[in-house]
């Protein structure tokens, strides 16, 4: 080339991609083949790996599942235990790629003793208790481990935030024993001189500042800094949260704590047009915003239009109305719909209303929220409606209003409202509609939610609520406010509301609601570290009932057992470019004869 240039042209030919055909592990005696293959993320072709792409060599990938491989040897007291070698070959075509690791496990070894020194600033048998391997055990590195992190909690939440354990073994190679010794390093005492906070580009710096527990110029708490990573997570605004200590340079009893958020799309937009037969042309849309402006504020609208009715809905809450963290939020609503355009009950129902409530923190995970509440609402019946619609018009009329009371008293220790691995939420609800307005009910509902973590990327989760609501004053309880039961809230797999006593051979809902839930949740097979992808398996169970069949209440609190209905499913939740994603596939377990079943249901917004 000119002026003493020089121009290089590759021509490459990728050829196929190989693909690993085998991976086989020689000199395993302890645990058989399969389980250990297990280990790594890599592997031979199976049926998710046209997304997991597992069947793709890495070498990266092939030194973490060797990790994982020595640690799981290691937990288990092959002390000894060695990978002798590693061998990667290709086929002649250069397509397959075959893995061989030859392994020597070793001996088991148990542990002889435990003991604690150095300079122990809390009381020893306080630390005693934190010791997760006992004399007797197997060794386990992960114990040895877990004990580790459990005594620097606990000396980090008493301001020793460099506090350090080492470990001392003591190998008897005869007896295949060893005499473990943990070394407490305490440190020095720090204080926490400033809080600094990145990652925030939509929510303003109060908005996270105000979660934090952990204050400046207070003594270093490991403790209150967990705390408030955990409310920072319960907002739901963020992904991630991670902080770090940072020294100050000639202050060796001053550390700043660097908090890093990653913000998450807290607001959602949907939008759909459809059409059926017995509707006609359906709009529906709904804007919401959890963190209006970076503010933490939350406003919702939303707005249904179609031929089966109209309905709209405005709602918004300020978490820290006082700076203690009282809240306070409004919603107003406009509902017009016609039921008997899909046969469903011959009645139009015409209501509008709003409530006000005052949420006040009682305790570090308790909250107390009183509303107030008013309602007007319309009914229209049509030709041949049951009984228990005529009984309603002929006792309210056709409008009749509803003051309401209410207080819910709440417990949430979950450690995220989105995915929650772990933690319990509880809530004791209560309302009444008293007077000087024509309706007269009380209503009381308890409802339970724990999540327990089974392994890394496996979560359980029990959840159950029970309610009732009664009439008084020589009044009964409006149909309208009965509870409804079948649909992806509730029962999977059975038609939205279509669930419970029928009178007229309409569904009337009940005066009672009784509902169980047992899953198992976890990642998307081969995107485990995504946190935008979950899936779970589950069985729900419940019933409402209360109305008998001539439309009276009855006044039994609890089902018999065989009124129960039983379903089970898999389900799956992507919060996606598009927006949130729900979709399960249940199967009823025992269907009578005229209950209405819907297998496959989904919903979908936009997020943005």
């Amino acid at each position: 080339m000119p002026r003493n240039r020089v121009a290089i042209h590759i021509d490459a030919k990728e050829g196929e991609q190989a693909t690993i055909k085998q991976v086989t592990i020689v000199g395993n005696h302890a645990f058989s083949e399969s389980r250990l293959r297990g280990l790594f993320s890599i592997g031979a072709p199976d049926a998710f790996s046209f997304f997991t792409k597992n069947d793709r060599y890495s070498r990266e990938k092939l030194m973490q599942g060797l990790e994982k491989l020595h640690n799981y040897y290691l937990d288990r007291g092959y002390l000894n235990f060695d990978v002798e070698s590693t061998q990667v070959q290709v086929s002649p075509d250069r397509r397959f790629v075959y893995i061989t690791v030859n392994v020597s496990e070793g001996d088991i070894y148990h542990i002889q003793s435990v003991g604690l020194s150095g300079d122990l600033v809390v009381p020893k048998p306080e630390l005693e208790k934190l010791v997760e391997i006992k004399p007797g055990e197997v060794f386990s590195r992960a114990k040895i481990n877990d004990t580790n992190s459990a005594i620097a909690d606990k000396l980090g939440d008493l301001g020793y935030a460099f506090a350090n354990t080492t470990p001392v073994p003591k190998v008897d190679e005869k007896t295949h024993e060893v005499a473990l010794n943990f070394a407490v390093d305490p440190g020095r005492k720090v204080y926490i001189r400033r809080i600094e906070i990145t990652g925030n580009d939509k929510s303003r710096d109060y908005v996270v500042r105000r979660q934090f527990r952990q204050m400046e110029g207070a003594l270093y708490d490991g403790a209150l800094i967990r705390r408030s990573k955990m409310r920072l997570q319960q907002t739901g605004f963020y992904d991630k949260i991670d902080t770090k200590t940072v020294p100050v340079p000639g202050h060796p009893d001053q550390l700043d704590l660097d908090v890093h958020v990653s913000e998450r799309p807290t607001g959602s937009f949907s939008i759909g047009v459809g059409y059926s037969n017995a509707q006609g042309i359906l709009f529906n849309g709904s804007i919401s915003q959890n963190n209006f402006m970076g503010t933490g504020n939350a406003l919702s609208f939303s707005a249904n239009v179609g031929s089966l009715g109209t309905a709209y809905n405005l709602s918004f809450t300020d978490p820290y109305f006082t700076p203690d963290g009282v809240s306070l939020g409004f919603s107003l609503y406009r509902n017009d719909t016609n039921l008997s355009i899909l046969s469903v009950a011959p009645y139009q129902e015409i209501d509008y209303g709003g409530t006000a409530t005052l949420g006040i923190p009682v305790m570090q995970y308790v909250y107390d929220y009183m509303s107030l509440g008013f309602s007007d609402t319309t009914i229209n019946l049509f030709a041949n409606p049951p009984a228990i619609y005529q009984d309603y018009v002929n006792t309210f009329g056709n409008t009749a209003t509803a003051l309401t009371i209410g207080n819910d008293l709440t417990y949430d220790s979950r450690n995220s409202p989105i995915f929650p691995t772990k933690g319990f939420y509880g809530s004791l609800s209560l309302k009444a509609a008293v007077p000087p307005a024509k309706l007269r009910w009380y209503k009381a509902e308890i409802k339970a939610d724990y999540y327990h973590p089974i392994t890394s990327w496996l979560t359980g989760g029990l959840s159950g609520r029970y309610g009732f609501i009664n009439g008084y004053g020589g009044l009964s309880v409006p149909f309208f406010n009965n509870y409804y039961l079948g649909g992806p809230t509730t029962l999977p797999g059975y038609q939205t509301y279509s669930l419970g006593p029928q009178v007229g051979g309409y569904p009337v809902g009940g005066t009672r609601e009784l509902l169980f839930n047992a899953s198992l949740y976890f990642p998307l097979p081969g995107l485990a570290d995504n946190n935008n992808f979950r899936m779970s398996l589950f069985m729900a169970s419940g019933w409402v009932y209360g109305v008998n069949a001539d439309g009276s209440s009855s006044n039994n609190y609890f089902p018999s057992l065989g009124q129960m209905r039983t379903t089970a499913g898999v389900g799956f939740l992507w919060i996606s470019p598009m927006g949130p994603l729900r979709l399960s596939l249940a199967v009823p377990l025992n269907k009578q004869p005229n209950d209405l079943t819907q297998p496959l249901q989904f919903t979908v917004g936009n997020n943005f």
